[in-house]
Parts: C-alpha cells; structure tokens; sequence
C-alpha cells in the first residue's frame, strides 16, 4: 500500500487534475447567486479523505498478499481461473485475484439538489421535491425522517491509475449518475410497492424481530444474506425509499439509506455484482443485493481515516455506535456522503 501511495503524484497527474478543474468550474458557475449557508460541502480529496487500506485484502485464490487486518467474506478457492469468453469477449486464463474496489460515492441530504461532495453547490433545476422533514420526535413514539439521496460513479482506482491498466478495475469516469429528487418512487411508500412488492411479506412484528441477528452477525464481522429485508443494526430494509421511520440519528439514517439505495440500484439494474464464482469472468445482474458484498466508509462531513480495532471502513449493518460518534454535528454536520467499496473477484488473464 505504501508502494502505491508514494506513486500518486505522478499517476494521478492527467486525471486528478481534469476532475478538480471541471468540478471547480461547475461550483464557480453553479454558486452564482446561491446563499452559501443552506448548502455546504467540501471536494473529496482523493488521498486524505479516503480508507485506503479498506481495498484489502488482496487474495489470489484464497491465499492472501495483503491483509492489514481487514475483512473479507470469502474468495473462490482456486488460484487458477478460466473464462470461455461469453458476450463477444475473448477467452483467456489465469489467476484469480480478489479485493475490495471503490467504486461509488454515496450523498445523503436534507435539502434538495444540495451536493456537499461537489464542493457544497446547489444545482435546482426548478423541480419540486419533498425536502428533509422529521416527524413524531418524542416520547410517544420514534421519529420518522426524509432524505433525498446522490449516486455518484467513481470508480477511483481506474481514474486515479493506481493498479495501472488492471482489467479488473470497472473502467469509468466520475459521474453524478442518479439523484432521487427527480425519482417519484422515492418520496411516495405506495408508489415504491411497484419496485418491492415482497415488503408486504417483511412487515410482521417477527420479521422485523428477526433483524436483530442481522445486526449482531454485521457488528462482529457480516450481515446475513438470508435475512435480506433487515439492514442490520440500522433497521428494516424496505420500502426502498427516502423514508426512515425509525430515525436515531444522522449517522443510522444515512446508513440505512446508503444500504437501500444500493439495493435499489441492484433492483434496477443499475449496479451489478462483481464477486464470488459467477463474478469472476464478469459483472452479473443480482436484483437481491447481497449485503456482505458492501462496506462503506464516510467521507463527509467528517473523513473516516481513523481506525477502529485497526479498521476504518464497516460492513452494511454494522452498528454505528463505536465508528459514528461525533461524525454527526449542527449545520455543517447534518448531510452525509460515503465512499462504497463492492467486493470484486476477478480472473486476470495471463493469456
């Protein structure tokens, strides 16, 4: 890790500098006429801001180069790996190689097309959407949150050049690819039911007791698969919308959100998995999220560098109440964004 770190300066010269010029032209035209104080934010600085060692570990096969004490959930045995070559591409053999890919920054936000990643800037195009609102706070029962919530692609590896020309790097630009005030499923439960329909089978008081497993199998390593309606120690995962009904704090809402709008991509088909024997020769279409394929560290409002029990980046569930404490403040600590790392194995071809 340290070798590729010390490469940067020269490795991200092209790339680095054409994403900080367009982004700053972007905030400076975009910040005309806006009132800084309803929508702040800071650019990602890609070498401070970010957990670098949550990539690890690096595996061939299920031995590992790298570890640094990171987790992972398993990587397919063999070191040897064959592709037939499907879907027009070439075949080819090799090694298999597995680790944890940065590949999407995540907002979660209380004003409307406010974006803090991009510098803090209000982009409204004049399209009406619900705004941040939190309702039924008090002793009589838990309050119930809204957020809107920023998809953004950055896969940093491949644009920052920091494993060269590794084929198995999703090979993209950074782009703010979706943003939820435009999305009508987002705001309204019953709309949503067209996307999710199985929610009605998760809303028992036993199902939603159930998740307690969940969060106590993603605080001491990852959450289980099978229980794929909990979102671990956040809540339930469904609706797959903005809607939080049991709204803690900053920090486990966002997280919970973070955890639903990925499953909603996968849903979609936004997103596709990229790990375990079916990923290794390429990305595979998995409308059910598995969840122990995620971790996310934040990078907004404050940058999640520090380490915990040597680990700076958590699992989906995962309890917020070591790793979140003070990450949520007034006014400039109230909107969210994390770096979202997918598990990736991968055949790289020697021929």
């Amino acid at each position: 890790m340290r070798c590729c770190l010390s490469a940067l300066p020269v490795s991200i010269t092209r790339g680095l500098l054409a994403f900080v010029l367009a982004l700053a032209c972007v905030g400076a035209h975009a910040q005309q006429g806006q009132g800084s104080a309803t929508c702040v934010g800071k650019f990602l600085n890609p070498i401070t801001d970010i957990c670098w060692s949550c990539i690890l570990p690096l595996k061939i096969g299920d031995m590992t180069m790298m570890r640094d004490g990171q987790e992972d959930n398993g990587s397919p045995a063999s070191p040897f790996c064959w592709c037939s070559g499907a879907n027009g591409t070439l075949p080819r053999a090799g090694v298999s190689m597995s680790f944890w890919e940065p590949v999407r920054t995540v907002e979660v936000v209380r004003r409307p097309f406010c974006f803090p990643s991009l510098g803090g800037v209000t982009l409204d195009p004049g399209i009406d959407a619900p705004a941040h609102g939190r309702i039924g706070e008090g002793k009589a029962r838990a309050a119930t949150s809204f957020y809107q919530v920023h998809w953004y692609m950055n896969p940093i590896l491949f644009w920052l050049e920091i494993l060269l020309d590794n084929p198995c790097l999703e090979q993209n630009v950074f782009d703010l690819a979706y943003f939820t005030e435009v999305d009508p499923l987002w705001g309204d439960s019953e709309l949503t039911f067209v996307l999710n329909p199985e929610v009605a089978l998760f809303t028992s008081p036993l199902a939603q007791a159930a998740c307690a497993a969940d969060c106590v199998a993603a605080t001491a390593g990852f959450p289980l698969s099978e229980l794929f309606w909990c979102a671990g120690c956040q809540g339930g995962m469904y609706p797959l919308n903005g809607w939080v009904s049991t709204h803690i704090g900053g920090v486990q809402a966002s997280q919970l959100l973070t955890q639903r709008f990925t499953n909603k991509m996968h849903r979609e088909g936004l997103i596709w998995s990229a790990s375990g024997k079916d990923g290794t020769c390429g990305y595979v279409m998995q409308p059910l999220m598995d969840k122990r394929n995620y971790k996310t560290s934040m990078t907004y409002p404050s940058r999640q560098t520090e380490k915990i029990n040597g680990r700076c980046c958590q699992p989906f569930g995962r309890s917020t109440i070591l790793w979140g404490a003070g990450k949520s403040f007034p006014y400039r600590g109230e909107d969210f964004a994390y770096m979202l790392y997918r598990k990736r194995d991968c055949c790289m071809g020697a021929f």
